[in-house]
């Protein structure tokens, strides 16, 4: 069961499926983390604590390592966020298991917000 509001997940980026491969790599490596492949450019691991996730998409891919929250009702919150002063940087899109959006806090910091 999701959590709302609550963090949910950490995404690293990859330039191509090949560093993600190789990220893959490193994180079973040293942490014995197990990874479910969503094509070729985007895996996720629970094994990790906080769910982690490596995309190599291209699409909604930041730079930094990104905080992921699971919100239950997507709308308001990305409502929330505007009035809040927070600045959506990547609108709305759908992938596999659900639909999200990327935004920048007051300070510059770029979370992402899904549900299902």
């Amino acid at each position: 069961m999701k959590n709302n509001n609550q963090l949910d997940l950490v995404e690293f980026s990859a330039s191509s499926p090949e560093e993600l491969a190789r990220a893959k790599t490193f994180f079973t490596n040293v942490f014995g983390w197990q990874f479910k492949d969503y094509g070729d450019g985007y895996s996720d691991t629970p094994d990790s604590g906080l769910t982690s996730g490596i995309n190599a998409t291209g699409e909604g891919q930041a730079k930094m390592p990104l905080p992921v929250l699971y919100v239950e009702d997507l709308e308001a919150t990305k409502e929330k966020i505007a009035q809040a002063g927070g600045t959506i940087v990547h609108d709305t899109y759908s992938f596999p298991g659900g639909r999200r959006f990327h935004f920048t806090d007051p300070l510059g910091n770029e979370l992402a917000v899904w549900s299902e």
